[in-house]
């Protein structure tokens, strides 16, 4: 797939020379920093040393008082409360976050929707269940924040409601206190935190209220952490911090059930927030896609080890499944569009089989847009409804897009990058003739090709300073580690180097590239990996100059590192 290098820049040799007569740095590791809007030496610091101490006061949060109030009166009446989550990876982080932090002082359980019968958000099958066990307060998380009829007949249950979500608002559930810091009028300093984020937030606010110490719920962060990584929401300001903390207790002292998933993930320490992304994330989300996500709190919360391994071993054989169905609907959906001539004419990709197993849709949504870049809807068909979801690329909102069609449909919600949609079969072909015209005008007639934005050209000589030792990491490399966690909106440094010759390509499952580069000028060799990049190994046969856009990684093999550049690009 072609894609458009941009290289950065917008800051000035000036800015720089500014920038170093303050903080002493090279200039490289000057613009990186100034390009993430850090221009004095106090910002470099807390950027580098993310603090606790730094965090937002809970209470700034709309309607935080309210809630915090309505928990301690559950807790002085001993009154029965239920966390109703979502089944993905925040919400049961969300909810395993608040069991673990609560179960000891207040009259505690915890529901988790079935995706295949219930779907997302609150249901009334959920609330007839509160009802039935004598519920007084749901504490939902990651969800709920579309749900008034739901929470509107929770109410007539005499059912009190407290939604922590962070997903995008529309309209606001009636009769309930509402945690979400998109809310309007909500003057909480950062729109970004995870549903898991939202939760700790209520968390640190009634800890504070009930003046205990708060050291467990940090011990908790490794939860919040994972949440972080799994939902893709931006990894700065305050999300940051949390995930640099929870990285941290993650890879000194998990929980019993963490340090479980890490050791059948076979990753050696210490694991960054990519690890959490494609490690252990899809493995507490599988449960979830499979069967129900109660199953990943009772994992996330349990103290014996042998339940541990017991709930494992379900796990390991639910995400080994999970990658089998993706695999399976992702090559009929390839198929599908192979074989319909009119997906070349659409701005957009949407497909529904009802074959297709409800909990791989969206991995595969994503997966498709990796081989056509367009956004794209994936749906299960049961009974006349499609139900699914939707993913997108940069520039466009899905939810959005999603939203200007709401007439046609029964239920949706979501993000930027990411939604859920349901609506009647019937209503296909209009909903996909209105999806393709928003796109089409949002894109206005512009191709649908990806970006790599490149932070700056730099030269082998740059990462390896000729007085350094080549057999150890390298002090620019030290550097570009300490701009870890990296994530949306703090992406991981992207570097471009021209000039470069392989003198040693090898062709891995036949479809990877892995090689030794050298570049014209320097001695210095370096490993590079290039995955499914085999239609690109005619442009590093042997003797021809060509150009990478890549990061800088550490290759751990047999307890020995090297530095080994991760190339997304070859031209």
């Amino acid at each position: 797939m072609k894609k458009n290098w941009i290289i950065n820049n917008t800051v000035s040799k000036s800015e720089i020379e500014s920038f170093i007569s303050k903080v002493k740095t090279d200039r490289i590791t000057a613009k990186l920093l100034l390009q993430r809007n850090l221009k004095e030496k106090d910002q470099v610091f807390d950027f580098f040393k993310p603090d606790l101490n730094k965090l937002h006061d809970p209470f700034l949060m709309k309607d935080m008082e309210n809630a915090v109030n309505r928990l301690i009166k559950a807790y002085k009446n001993n009154e029965k409360v239920m966390l109703y989550g979502d089944y993905d990876v925040d919400g049961t982080t969300s909810v395993a976050l608040l069991f673990r932090n609560l179960f000891d002082h207040i009259d505690l359980t915890y529901y988790i929707p079935d995706r295949f019968k219930e779907g997302y958000g609150i249901s009334n099958v959920g609330i007839d269940y509160a009802k039935r066990n004598n519920i007084d307060l749901i504490i939902s998380l990651d969800c709920g924040i579309k749900s008034k009829d739901e929470i509107s007949y929770a109410k007539d249950q005499n059912i009190d409601f407290i939604v922590c979500d962070h997903h995008d608002v529309d309209d606001y559930p009636p009769k309930c206190i509402i945690l979400n810091p998109k809310q309007k009028d909500c003057k909480y300093p950062f729109e970004g935190l995870s549903g898991c984020g939202v939760g700790f937030k209520f968390l640190e606010a009634f800890y504070k209220k009930m003046e205990w110490n708060n050291k467990k719920l940090f011990i908790d962060l490794e939860l919040v952490a994972i949440s972080i990584g799994a939902d893709m929401v931006p990894i700065v300001d305050e999300n940051r911090i949390l995930a640099f903390h929870g990285l941290l207790k993650l890879n000194t002292l998990p929980s019993p059930p963490i340090k479980s998933l890490i050791q059948v993930s076979n990753k050696t320490f210490p694991l960054d927030i990519q690890d959490v992304v494609f490690a252990i994330a899809p493995k507490i989300n599988a449960v979830g896609r499979l069967r129900n996500g109660t199953f990943a709190v009772d994992f996330l919360t349990s103290k014996n080890q042998n339940e541990i391994n017991s709930i494992l071993q379900d796990i390991q054989k639910d995400n080994n499944e999970r990658k089998e169905l993706d695999q399976n609907v992702l090559n009929d959906a390839i198929n599908k569009i192979a074989n319909n001539k009119k997906f070349s004419s659409l701005n957009c990709t949407i497909l529904y089989d009802q074959n297709w197993h409800k909990g791989v849709l969206g991995i595969v949504a994503s997966r498709l847009i990796e081989k056509y870049y367009q956004p794209t809807i994936i749906l299960n068909e049961e009974n006349g409804i499609l139900s699914g979801s939707a993913r997108s690329i940069e520039g466009i909102n899905i939810h959005d897009a999603i939203t200007s069609c709401s007439e046609m449909l029964l239920q949706f919600g979501g993000h930027a990058n990411a939604a859920g949609v349901k609506f009647k079969k019937e209503n296909f072909e209009s909903f996909v003739e209105h999806i393709d015209r928003y796109i089409k005008k949002q894109m206005n007639n512009k191709p649908f090709i990806p970006s790599l934005n490149i932070n700056s050209e730099i030269n082998f000589n740059d990462i390896f300073k000729s007085n350094e030792n080549r057999s150890k990491t390298p002090r620019f490399k030290e550097i570009i580690d300490h701009f870890e966690p990296t994530g949306q909106k703090n992406l991981k440094p992207l570097f471009m180097s021209k000039n470069l010759f392989s003198v040693g390509t090898k062709v891995l499952q036949n479809k990877h590239l892995k090689m030794e580069l050298v570049q014209q000028g320097s001695d210095i060799k370096l490993e590079a990996i290039a995955f499914n990049m085999i239609e690109k190994e005619h442009l590093v046969a042997a003797g021809l100059s060509f150009s990478a856009v890549y990061t800088i990684e550490t290759n751990s093999f047999r307890n020995k590192k090297t530095i080994q550049l991760m190339i997304k690009d070859l031209k």
